[in-house]
């Protein structure tokens, strides 16, 4: 089997020797594009997930039963209100499609008693229908629970993430991940530490 958190680390290794090397070449503007560019090339989101939150294979058959699957494990690892999760959930739903395109589906919702941003990412054992903007159907979830007043605090980590999931690499990458370490690795930007 095919270790994906290493094909996905060794395929960042040429691309950052690459820009280095190109930033050395062309001075301050190079540098200025090497500190762009390894933002997009390197991802860490410790600061939203822990391991508990970050699955693959997860059999759903709807919107419904994955909000409800995201609340259970919102609940446990974060000692939140089950019910109030996937209320909240299903309510920001109703408001529009939170179906990013491409497969990809940020839900996302406002709570109380968090203190900080919190994330969910859960790869679907089969897609499923979300209304997404493209109508595909989705197998990548990625779930913000953000605490009541986050307003910038939420729109800046719904950017980000909004960014990582446009790229066709990273998305790859999520979708070979081989078992929920993997995935975590991949996202907490151990895929290199953890592929040597």
């Amino acid at each position: 089997m095919v270790d994906v958190a290493r094909l996905c680390a060794y395929a960042r290794g040429p691309e950052l020797s690459f820009i280095n090397a190109a930033a050395g070449a062309v001075g301050v503007v190079g540098r200025a594009m090497l500190d762009r560019n390894k933002s997009k090339l390197m991802v860490d989101f410790n600061d939203l997930l822990v391991p508990e939150t970050v699955r693959i294979k997860v059999p759903v058959a709807g919107k419904k039963q994955l909000f409800q699957k995201l609340a259970e494990l919102a609940s446990d690892a974060y000692g939140l209100d089950e019910a109030e999760i996937f209320d909240r959930l299903m309510e920001r739903e109703r408001l529009g499609s939170t179906g990013f395109g491409g497969g990809i589906a940020i839900p996302h919702a406002k709570l109380d008693g968090l203190d900080q941003v919190r994330g969910l990412v859960l790869r679907l054992e089969e897609p499923i229908a979300f209304d997404a903007v493209d109508d595909a159907p989705v197998d990548i979830v990625f779930s913000l629970l953000s605490p009541v007043d986050s307003g910038a605090e939420h729109l800046k980590t719904l950017a980000r993430v909004s960014r990582y999931l446009r790229s066709g690499h990273n998305i790859a990458c999520m979708r070979g991940a081989g078992s929920d370490e993997a995935l975590m690795a991949l996202l907490a930007g151990d895929e290199a530490r953890d592929a040597a």
